[in-house]
Protein backbone atom coordinates (compact mmCIF):
# COMPACT_ATOMS: atom_id res chain seq x y z
CA UNK A 1 0.00 0.00 0.00
CA UNK A 2 2.78 2.41 0.94
CA UNK A 3 4.64 1.59 -2.27
CA UNK A 4 1.53 2.33 -4.37
CA UNK A 5 1.11 5.74 -2.69
CA UNK A 6 4.78 6.56 -3.26
CA UNK A 7 4.58 5.63 -6.97
CA UNK A 8 1.47 7.82 -7.40
CA UNK A 9 3.17 10.78 -5.68
CA UNK A 10 6.26 10.48 -7.86
CA UNK A 11 4.14 10.28 -11.01
CA UNK A 12 2.17 13.39 -10.03
CA UNK A 13 5.19 15.47 -9.01
CA UNK A 14 6.42 16.57 -12.50
CA UNK A 15 2.97 17.82 -13.47
CA UNK A 16 2.46 19.74 -10.23
CA UNK A 17 5.98 21.13 -10.40
CA UNK A 18 5.57 22.33 -14.00
CA UNK A 19 2.36 24.13 -13.07
CA UNK A 20 4.23 26.09 -10.43
CA UNK A 21 7.25 27.14 -12.50
CA UNK A 22 5.92 26.78 -16.03
CA UNK A 23 5.45 30.50 -16.67
CA UNK A 24 9.07 31.52 -16.22
CA UNK A 25 10.31 28.16 -17.52
CA UNK A 26 8.35 28.52 -20.72
CA UNK A 27 6.98 24.96 -20.41
CA UNK A 28 3.42 25.78 -19.48
CA UNK A 29 1.24 26.65 -22.44
CA UNK A 30 -1.43 29.30 -22.25
CA UNK A 31 -4.10 26.62 -22.66
CA UNK A 32 -3.11 25.16 -19.31
CA UNK A 33 -4.10 28.31 -17.45
CA UNK A 34 -6.96 29.30 -19.68
CA UNK A 35 -10.24 29.51 -17.81
CA UNK A 36 -11.71 31.91 -20.35
CA UNK A 37 -10.64 32.96 -23.80
CA UNK A 38 -11.88 36.30 -25.07
CA UNK A 39 -12.06 36.65 -28.82
CA UNK A 40 -10.88 40.10 -29.84
CA UNK A 41 -10.67 40.96 -33.51
CA UNK A 42 -7.86 43.45 -33.13
CA UNK A 43 -4.16 42.82 -33.63
CA UNK A 44 -2.23 43.43 -30.42
CA UNK A 45 1.06 43.49 -32.34
CA UNK A 46 -0.09 46.14 -34.81
CA UNK A 47 -1.81 48.13 -32.06
CA UNK A 48 1.49 48.12 -30.18
CA UNK A 49 3.27 49.32 -33.33
CA UNK A 50 0.68 52.09 -33.77
CA UNK A 51 1.22 53.26 -30.20
CA UNK A 52 4.99 53.17 -30.69
CA UNK A 53 4.59 55.50 -33.68
CA UNK A 54 2.33 57.85 -31.74
CA UNK A 55 4.60 57.85 -28.71
CA UNK A 56 7.86 58.40 -30.62
CA UNK A 57 6.87 60.50 -33.61
CA UNK A 58 3.90 62.56 -32.41
CA UNK A 59 3.80 62.93 -28.62
CA UNK A 60 7.12 64.82 -28.33
CA UNK A 61 5.64 67.60 -30.46
CA UNK A 62 2.31 67.48 -28.61
CA UNK A 63 4.14 67.81 -25.29
CA UNK A 64 6.27 70.62 -26.65
CA UNK A 65 3.10 72.53 -27.55
CA UNK A 66 1.54 71.65 -24.16
CA UNK A 67 -1.50 70.50 -26.07
CA UNK A 68 -4.18 68.20 -24.67
CA UNK A 69 -5.36 65.67 -27.25
CA UNK A 70 -9.20 65.55 -27.17
CA UNK A 71 -10.67 62.30 -25.84
CA UNK A 72 -12.72 61.97 -29.04
CA UNK A 73 -9.47 61.78 -31.02
CA UNK A 74 -8.67 58.17 -31.90
CA UNK A 75 -5.01 58.81 -31.04
CA UNK A 76 -5.92 59.46 -27.39
CA UNK A 77 -4.55 56.77 -25.01
CA UNK A 78 -8.06 55.97 -23.76
CA UNK A 79 -8.96 54.83 -27.28
CA UNK A 80 -6.40 52.01 -27.30
CA UNK A 81 -8.06 48.69 -26.49
CA UNK A 82 -4.83 47.25 -25.04
CA UNK A 83 -3.48 50.35 -23.28
CA UNK A 84 -4.18 49.28 -19.67
CA UNK A 85 -2.62 45.86 -20.21
CA UNK A 86 0.41 47.31 -21.99
CA UNK A 87 0.98 49.64 -19.06
CA UNK A 88 1.01 46.63 -16.74
CA UNK A 89 3.98 44.98 -18.43
CA UNK A 90 7.20 44.90 -16.44
CA UNK A 91 10.30 44.14 -18.51
CA UNK A 92 13.36 43.38 -16.38
CA UNK A 93 15.45 41.90 -19.17
CA UNK A 94 15.19 40.56 -22.73
CA UNK A 95 13.80 37.24 -21.50
CA UNK A 96 12.24 38.33 -18.22
CA UNK A 97 8.74 39.80 -18.30
CA UNK A 98 6.30 40.17 -15.43
CA UNK A 99 2.56 40.73 -15.23
CA UNK A 100 1.84 43.92 -13.31
CA UNK A 101 -1.55 42.60 -12.18
CA UNK A 102 -0.64 39.27 -10.59
CA UNK A 103 3.20 39.36 -10.68
CA UNK A 104 3.63 36.12 -12.65
CA UNK A 105 6.83 36.00 -14.71
CA UNK A 106 7.38 34.89 -18.30
CA UNK A 107 10.33 34.25 -20.59
CA UNK A 108 8.97 36.24 -23.53
CA UNK A 109 6.54 39.07 -24.17
CA UNK A 110 4.36 36.86 -26.36
CA UNK A 111 3.65 34.56 -23.40
CA UNK A 112 2.73 37.55 -21.26
CA UNK A 113 0.38 38.68 -24.05
CA UNK A 114 -1.28 35.25 -24.00
CA UNK A 115 -1.54 35.44 -20.22
CA UNK A 116 -3.30 38.82 -20.51
CA UNK A 117 -5.72 37.39 -23.08
CA UNK A 118 -6.64 34.50 -20.82
CA UNK A 119 -6.34 35.80 -17.27
CA UNK A 120 -6.88 39.54 -17.50
CA UNK A 121 -9.27 39.89 -20.41
CA UNK A 122 -11.50 42.04 -18.18
CA UNK A 123 -8.87 44.81 -18.47
CA UNK A 124 -9.49 45.20 -22.19
CA UNK A 125 -11.28 48.33 -23.32
CA UNK A 126 -13.60 46.53 -25.74
CA UNK A 127 -15.72 49.55 -26.67
CA UNK A 128 -16.33 49.77 -30.42
CA UNK A 129 -13.82 51.77 -32.45
CA UNK A 130 -10.92 51.39 -30.03
CA UNK A 131 -8.66 49.15 -32.10
CA UNK A 132 -5.53 51.22 -32.65
CA UNK A 133 -4.38 48.76 -35.31
CA UNK A 134 -7.11 50.15 -37.57
CA UNK A 135 -5.04 53.33 -37.88
CA UNK A 136 -1.90 51.57 -39.12
CA UNK A 137 -2.56 52.56 -42.72
CA UNK A 138 -2.25 56.21 -41.74
CA UNK A 139 0.51 55.80 -39.14
CA UNK A 140 2.95 53.64 -41.14
CA UNK A 141 3.07 50.86 -38.53
CA UNK A 142 5.05 48.57 -40.85
CA UNK A 143 7.91 51.05 -40.71
CA UNK A 144 8.51 50.35 -37.00
CA UNK A 145 7.68 46.63 -36.99
CA UNK A 146 10.15 43.80 -37.48
CA UNK A 147 10.96 43.89 -41.19
CA UNK A 148 10.80 40.10 -41.33
CA UNK A 149 7.06 40.24 -40.59
CA UNK A 150 6.36 42.86 -43.25
CA UNK A 151 5.38 41.56 -46.65
CA UNK A 152 6.34 43.75 -49.58
CA UNK A 153 3.34 44.22 -51.86
CA UNK A 154 2.53 46.39 -54.81
CA UNK A 155 1.02 49.72 -53.78
CA UNK A 156 -2.77 49.66 -53.97
CA UNK A 157 -4.10 53.00 -55.19
CA UNK A 158 -7.57 52.57 -53.69
CA UNK A 159 -6.21 51.49 -50.29
CA UNK A 160 -3.70 54.34 -50.33
CA UNK A 161 -6.44 56.88 -51.06
CA UNK A 162 -8.49 55.44 -48.18
CA UNK A 163 -5.53 55.64 -45.81
CA UNK A 164 -4.78 59.19 -46.92
CA UNK A 165 -8.37 60.17 -46.13
CA UNK A 166 -8.09 58.46 -42.75
CA UNK A 167 -4.86 60.32 -42.01
CA UNK A 168 -6.33 63.71 -42.90
CA UNK A 169 -9.46 63.00 -40.86
CA UNK A 170 -7.24 62.24 -37.84
CA UNK A 171 -5.53 65.60 -38.30
CA UNK A 172 -8.90 67.37 -38.49
CA UNK A 173 -10.40 65.64 -35.45
CA UNK A 174 -7.35 65.59 -33.21
CA UNK A 175 -5.98 69.03 -34.07
CA UNK A 176 -8.87 71.27 -35.19
CA UNK A 177 -7.50 74.27 -37.10
CA UNK A 178 -9.80 76.76 -35.38
CA UNK A 179 -9.20 75.49 -31.85
CA UNK A 180 -5.92 77.25 -31.02
CA UNK A 181 -2.57 78.24 -32.54
CA UNK A 182 -1.03 75.10 -31.01
CA UNK A 183 -3.69 72.90 -32.58
CA UNK A 184 -3.14 74.57 -35.95
CA UNK A 185 0.61 73.99 -35.77
CA UNK A 186 0.12 70.35 -34.80
CA UNK A 187 -2.43 69.92 -37.57
CA UNK A 188 0.16 71.03 -40.12
CA UNK A 189 2.85 68.90 -38.50
CA UNK A 190 0.61 65.82 -38.57
CA UNK A 191 0.00 66.26 -42.28
CA UNK A 192 3.73 66.57 -42.98
CA UNK A 193 4.81 63.88 -40.50
CA UNK A 194 2.30 61.21 -41.51
CA UNK A 195 -0.10 62.04 -44.34
CA UNK A 196 2.36 63.24 -46.96
CA UNK A 197 4.01 59.83 -47.07
CA UNK A 198 0.69 58.01 -47.59
CA UNK A 199 1.28 57.79 -51.32
CA UNK A 200 2.31 55.30 -53.99
CA UNK A 201 5.03 57.58 -55.34
CA UNK A 202 7.56 56.54 -52.71
CA UNK A 203 9.16 59.97 -52.85
CA UNK A 204 7.97 61.26 -49.48
CA UNK A 205 10.03 60.44 -46.39
CA UNK A 206 8.20 58.82 -43.48
CA UNK A 207 8.43 60.83 -40.23
CA UNK A 208 10.48 63.67 -41.81
CA UNK A 209 10.11 65.79 -38.66
CA UNK A 210 11.86 63.14 -36.61
CA UNK A 211 10.79 62.03 -33.17
CA UNK A 212 12.13 61.59 -29.66
CA UNK A 213 15.74 61.26 -30.74
CA UNK A 214 15.90 64.08 -33.26
CA UNK A 215 13.39 66.48 -31.70
CA UNK A 216 16.06 68.82 -30.34
CA UNK A 217 18.51 68.39 -33.19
Amino acid sequence: MLAAILIFALASFPQAFSQEVGEIGGERSIEAESGHELQVHCSRERSRAAWKVIDEYLMPFVEQERYQIPSKCRLHPSNDLFRDQEQHKINYDFNQWQCGYCKKSFRAEKYLDQHFDNRHFDRLNVTDGKCLADLCGALHCDHVMDSRSVKKTRCNLAATAKNRHLCESLADRCFPLNLSPSAARLHELFLRQFCDAVTCSGKKKIFPKGGKVSLNS
